[in-house]
């Protein structure tokens, strides 16, 4: 897999990656939301992003995981963003540290303005909107610490060394939900694939109905090898495509080389 190509193309990878990723439509969705409020704020702000989110879920919002769904539910009927959280940890017997917010976060790796060290609390923030266990928060800040490093250039091997323990890694593990057990298997395919392609095919394989990995696996290979290396063929389920490129030059554009 080439990891040498212009920032401006990782970072717009990373969405575009997201989007070939997901097959079934809720997690890009989400993604496009939290680009297009990081691009008409131009920074990370709470307010401005659950409301996005409310908005779509009263439309008809799909596919985006049970414990996401009862929060916008409870968020909806007026519930503080603290007592819904902690009210849905209660409701799934403290399992709320699924993949969603990795899912949906990674456009924050992609906003220019916001600091590599502020990542994390970024994420951390992004992920407390729906999800009470800090792991899936945690999860979802080293996906985008991960992206972040890639779109600036990092190698593969550094990257992961600076993020995450993924060493010696033997086989993807298990195809659920559970937030590190979904990165892992992402970090496998896209580590032992010789280009976006195979890597996005083979977790496909891997991952069946349920679609967890694909999407880290898009969005992380996407900022390693970039926009340009999506083949229009794996972006041909995405419906809402040119709201994915739009969110996506809009967030390249704060980036130059060097920067």
């Amino acid at each position: 897999m080439s990891d040498t190509t212009t920032v401006e193309d990782r970072c717009r990878g990373v969405l575009v990656g997201l989007a070939a990723g997901d097959r079934i439509g809720g997690p890009i969705r989400m993604a496009v939301l939290l680009a297009e409020s990081l691009v008409d704020c131009n920074s990370f702000n709470t307010s401005d992003i659950l409301n996005r989110y409310l908005a779509w879920w009263r439309d008809g919002a799909f596919d985006t995981g049970p414990v996401s769904d009862r929060a916008f539910a409870l968020l909806a009927s007026g519930m503080p963003v603290q007592e819904a959280t902690a009210q849905v940890h209660r409701e799934f017997g403290g399992k709320t540290a699924g993949c969603n917010p990795a899912h949906r976060s990674p456009p924050l790796s992609m906003l220019a303005t916001i600091a590599d060290d502020d990542l994390t609390a970024c994420a951390m923030a992004e992920a407390r909107l729906t999800h009470l266990d800090p792991l899936a928060g945690e999860i979802a800040a080293t996906v985008n610490k991960l992206c972040r490093s890639l779109i600036r250039g990092t190698s593969w091997a550094v990257a992961l060394r600076q993020w995450g323990e993924f060493d010696d890694q033997e086989g993807p593990g298990n195809n659920g939900g559970f937030a590190p057990d979904v990165l892992r298997a992402a970090v496998y395919f896209v580590g032992t694939s010789g280009s976006f392609a195979e890597a996005l095919e083979r977790s496909l394989a891997f991952a069946g109905a349920a679609n967890y990995c694909p999407i880290l696996v898009g969005a992380i290979a996407g900022a390693r090898s970039g926009a340009s290396a999506i083949k229009p063929s794996s972006l041909a389920h995405v419906d809402i495509l040119p709201m994915v490129q739009k969110a996506a030059d809009a967030l390249a554009s704060g980036w130059v080389e060097g920067k």
